[in-house]
């Protein structure tokens, strides 16, 4: 079968990064054009150092308007520029990894809708879409802890979280908070309450349990790794533990990367994977639900090609059987 062309667009940030070491591998693709006007010219493996011997691909100034699917790993705000200025044929399926088209108000954009691209969610559109809108990586993380208890309209008072993400949250530009000598040792929270991800949770929330009107208070945290989310969610639950493994189980009896844990859980076992894994535990009257996924696979990249496997009908986990850095 003749392979899929793929053009990424914005090459040289981490998001894109970890998208070429998953596609260079894919067996159903091959990348087109890497676009980067800072590094045309440039090999790719200049850049992203982790992919010297397994590249020789460069970074380019073109861009080629046929590709079949296209990645965009722009900034936020910058893909609705980008698409404004640049057209591309009606066959080219386009995902975009930043916040520009998630919440449904921003969905439709100059004749294209679209699709927002949880798979565990909204599986069956993916499959039918053109365009998706990639979750965010802390969406992704306490959503997939939520959705379960959403859809059994089991969501009955306030929502608080706590989740802690590693320093590629922040972008390979550098502030006072993603230098070494700040995050060493150090730990810190920032947007509380506020974080732009909770249109993108409130929205589907609301979507599966209509009738849904408590609030959902979120406090992100920067912590001294690399890369993971590590998320807890509690709320008052009615039910037994035993009966909140059954609604998660039954929720999720289908999905390739979202799993339930017996054992407590930790970074380790999804770092380098597009894996979510969960975990249970009940405490008086409130349900305790932690979730954990590498924000750069599962939140990000991993999770941008699993909706491309979808688009184009192959199997859900090619490209991405991958194993955990766990030692």
């Amino acid at each position: 079968m003749k392979k899929l062309k793929v053009g990424i667009i914005g090459g040289a940030g981490y998001t894109a990064g970890e998208l070429i070491r998953l596609l260079i591998h894919h067996s159903k693709v091959e990348i087109d054009f890497i676009f980067s006007t800072s590094n045309a010219g440039n090999k790719v493996s200049k850049v992203h150092q982790d992919l010297l011997g397994s590249t020789d691909l460069k970074f380019s100034s073109e861009i080629n308007s046929e590709v079949d699917v296209l990645f965009l790993c722009l900034g936020h705000g910058n893909s609705k520029a980008f698409l404004e200025n640049n057209t591309f044929s009606d066959q080219t399926k386009i995902i975009d990894l930043s916040n520009d088209f998630r919440l449904t108000a921003d969905s439709n954009f100059e004749g294209k809708s679209f699709i927002y691209g949880l798979p565990e969610l909204n599986k069956s559109e993916i499959k039918t879409a053109n365009y998706i809108a990639n979750p965010g990586c802390f969406a992704t993380t306490i959503q997939l802890a939520l959705l379960p208890l959403a859809k059994a309209n089991l969501l009955n008072d306030d929502i608080h979280i706590n989740a802690v993400t590693g320093a590629t949250g922040a972008g390979t530009s550098l502030s006072a908070t993603t230098h070494f000598t700040w995050r060493d040792n150090n730990f810190s929270h920032y947007k509380a309450f506020t974080h732009q991800h909770l249109g993108e949770i409130n929205q589907t929330v609301n979507r599966l349990q209509e009738k849904f009107n408590s609030e959902i208070n979120f406090m992100p945290n920067r912590g001294n790794f690399s890369r993971g989310i590590f998320a807890t969610l509690y709320t008052k639950f009615e039910g037994t533990l035993e009966d909140a493994k059954i609604v998660y189980s039954n929720f999720y009896k289908d999905a390739a990367f979202t799993f339930i844990s017996e054992e407590d859980i930790h970074l380790k076992q999804v770092v380098n994977t597009n894996k979510c894994i969960l975990h249970l535990h009940k405490h008086q009257n409130k349900l305790l639900i932690t979730s954990i996924t590498d924000n750069l696979l599962k939140g990000a990249s991993g999770q941008a090609i699993q909706n491309m496997n979808l688009m184009f009908g192959f199997d859900e986990t090619e490209g991405l059987q991958l194993k955990a850095n766990y030692f």
